[in-house]
């Protein structure tokens, strides 16, 4: 069987959650072969996500490192027998591997919690306004590429929408008032976040300026939940690009901040009213 060149994200978790099995059991690599009768090099391909992995092959592994979590082994036979192509590699190619995995991330989301602190969140913006924050790059990037980018976030936003998943967004003032593309396409978003409130599709929660204490980092983080919580990730925006975090104290560290995030940020009508004050002051700056 061929290696794959370019393991997708969930090929590459499942490999990462084997590791981290036999890591916990004490095993080598070459001790863990011998037990499966494989080549040590099978076993770092299959922990690299770059040959595929039975789910049969996935619990003999699991029973060879002694864990006994059933609903784990379970939720990693499900990535295990995944055949399927996503809807997001029609844009293989033509978009970087950032944007897919994004996307293939939040098609087997359970539960999507953004924290957003200097723009919105991808999932809840407008197409003028994500079209002005691709626009921001220097150098600028082409047009076709511009169009490619924000139809793929317009789909990504339906394809989520479809499916459902409960999604809490935390959004900070400072983001609120941030403008891409002036103060007219600020306040038409603004507008779309509280008819998007309105609509019970999601929950939009403030934290505004003077809350005297700002929770977590100053990057724009989606913590996206799995059908059991060691599934769970964390994807973060960077100055140097999309990383992706999935080590167990990271997790427990990001879902307390979203924990005290939900006890300080304002009440979902409170949270509207104050986008629209916003708006409304957005909207004189044009009037």
């Amino acid at each position: 069987m061929p290696l794959r060149r370019e393991p997708t994200l969930r090929q590459r978790r499942l490999g990462a959650e084997m590791r981290k099995m036999r890591e916990r059991a004490g095993l080598g690599g070459s001790q863990l072969a011998r037990e499966l009768g494989l080549a040590p090099t099978q076993v770092t391909q299959m922990e690299n996500g770059k040959i595929g992995v039975s789910a049969e092959r996935l619990r003999t592994v699991a029973e060879a490192c002694g864990c006994s979590n059933t609903p784990l082994i379970d939720a990693l036979a499900e990535i295990a027998v995944e055949r399927g192509k996503g809807w997001w590699e029609k844009y293989r190619g033509a978009l970087s591997i950032d944007f897919l995995e994004i996307a293939e991330l939040e098609a087997s989301a359970h539960r999507i919690s953004t924290w957003a602190t200097t723009y919105i969140p991808g999932l809840q913006q407008t197409e003028a306004y994500a079209a002005a924050v691709f626009s921001r790059f220097a150098p600028s990037i082409p047009n076709h590429d511009l169009d490619a980018r924000t139809a793929f976030r317009m789909q990504r936003q339906q394809e989520v929408r479809l499916r459902g998943a409960p999604y809490v967004s935390f959004i900070h003032e400072a983001a609120l008032r941030m403008q891409f593309g002036g103060p007219r396409v600020l306040a038409d978003q603004l507008a779309s976040l509280n008819k998007d409130s309105l609509s019970g599709r999601l929950s939009v929660r403030v934290v505004p300026f003077d809350l005297d204490t700002f929770p977590g980092g100053g990057e724009n983080i989606m913590f996206v939940e799995g059908p059991v919580p060691e599934l769970a990730t964390l994807q973060m925006d960077t100055a140097v690009g999309v990383m992706f975090f999935d080590s167990p104290a990271g997790l427990a560290r990001h879902r307390a901040v979203f924990e005290h995030l939900d006890t300080v940020a304002l009440a979902e009508a409170e949270s509207r009213e104050f986008i629209q004050s916003v708006e409304d002051e957005m909207r004189g700056k044009y009037a």
